[in-house]
């Protein structure tokens, strides 16, 4: 038997590759396709039911958000109460949400209850109530929400930025102000849930420890051809170059307010670049990890702030940078100073090679943490399956991640970070 010298660290090897549980694609009766990654030694499901019934489609605001809530206060044939039962007795979960692009209703139960719990997922997908008074009732207090959302600096900075990023009239970053609570319509829900929540343009992507079986019951429960509804609805908005606002700066006052919102950033190239790769490494020495040179100057240096980020959000028809924090409003022009001069560093001095290392091996250390499991990796295929990928586009970023260099990241910050080109606000000082 081989002693262990416990005195000597293991060797480190960095992440070359990783070995995905490749999706598994059928179909449905129906033409619903299936993309279904089985793994795992418990059997346990996961099955997301995803939609094009995000912001981007809303013809108004509050019109998506609407729809994914409402769907799940009663059915035809159940109450909301006896839909949260049916599916509580079993031990099973139902979570519905969208974002910019996707709406997703995902359930999480226990393989031998599937043929139990499907029938009520089925239920508050294809055959919502949308009652008058549940509407009633979630329209006075998501408009009770907003207006105690108006009074905080990070929601007000946050849907100024948007709106000054991506242009007024473009649904992603198109403002929610009190006439469109005024303007929500019962009908205009049902119109968006019909159109979009349609099984005859869903993608199912289920994972765990999937059967045979499994597919067999997902396929008498949702494979019914009448639950397809053959419309494709007209999507004609703006695009975003000719949207886009040409201000640049905007500071919002906020009577009594203790902090200043900031918010810093510009419209990027989204998942389908060859940039993004080398922007997402960039953003994350930037301010992307608990060590990066922002939290290090603005939080642990300077003390202006509890917390710091930036990143990269992609969308499918967009994509912007940002930088997010709240700071003192006696602090406000320091840290705004701050900020600039960590971004022109980017611009005038080479990554150390120790910084880089670290930041390489803790990307490497995110990728590696964020496959773990069927789940997670269904999670990842979701990602970027709606841009036209594969987990080869996750195995292409290690490599990026491996191969880039400080000479590469100086010219993406010259080139992408420019002053003149971002977007600032501030609201409360």
């Amino acid at each position: 038997m081989t002693e262990i010298n416990r005195t000597q660290a293991p060797p480190f090897n960095q992440v070359s590759s990783i070995a995905f549980l490749e999706p598994v694609k059928t179909q449905l009766d129906n033409g619903v396709p299936v993309y279904y990654i089985s793994g795992g030694s418990e059997e346990i499901l996961k099955i997301s039911f995803i939609f094009k019934a995000g912001k981007w489609y809303q013809p108004s605001p509050l019109i998506a958000a609407s729809a994914n809530k409402l769907m799940q206060e009663g059915s035809k044939n159940f109450t909301s109460a006896e839909i949260a039962e049916g599916i509580d007795q079993y031990g099973a979960f139902l979570d519905a949400e969208f974002a910019y692009d996707n709406a997703n209703v995902t359930v999480y139960t226990l393989s031998k209850h599937l043929p139990h719990v499907l029938p009520f997922v089925k239920e508050v997908i294809a055959f919502p109530a949308f009652s008058e008074h549940e509407f009633e009732v979630y329209k006075q207090n998501a408009y009770e929400k907003f207006k105690i959302n108006l009074e905080k600096v990070s929601f007000v900075a946050h849907t100024a930025f948007m709106e000054m990023l991506l242009g007024k009239n473009n649904p992603y970053g198109k403002k929610t102000e009190a006439h469109h609570f005024e303007q929500l319509s019962l009908e205009a829900i049902k119109k968006f849930h019909q159109q979009h929540y349609n099984f005859a343009h869903v993608t199912i992507i289920a994972s765990g420890k999937i059967t045979d079986h499994d597919i067999k019951v997902l396929n008498q429960q949702m494979g019914r051809k009448d639950l397809l509804t053959p419309f494709t609805p007209e999507i004609n908005h703006p695009s975003i170059t000719e949207e886009s606002s040409s201000e640049k700066t905007k500071h919002i006052a906020k009577d009594g307010a203790m902090q200043s919102a900031i918010r810093i950033g510009r419209v990027m190239p989204n998942k389908n670049h060859p940039d993004y790769f080398g922007l997402q490494i960039l953003t994350t020495i930037l301010g992307g990890y608990f060590g990066s040179r922002l939290m290090k100057n603005i939080r642990e240096d300077k003390g202006y702030t509890y917390g710091i980020n930036a990143g990269i959000m992609s969308m499918q028809q967009a994509a912007f940078f940002y930088i997010n924090t709240e700071v003192g409003v006696d602090v406000t022009d320091n840290a705004l100073a701050e900020i600039y001069k960590e971004i022109e560093l980017l611009q005038t001095v080479l990554v150390s090679d120790d910084e880089l290392a670290l930041v390489k091996n803790y990307i490497l250390g995110q990728v590696l943490r964020s496959c773990d499991g069927p789940f997670n990796m269904a999670s990842l295929f979701e990602n970027v399956h709606f841009f036209g990928f594969n987990f080869e586009y996750y195995n292409n970023y290690i490599e990026k991640v491996k191969n880039i260099d400080a000479e590469e990241l100086k010219k993406l910050a010259e080139n992408y970070l420019k002053k003149e080109g971002l977007i600032e606000v501030v609201v409360g000082k």
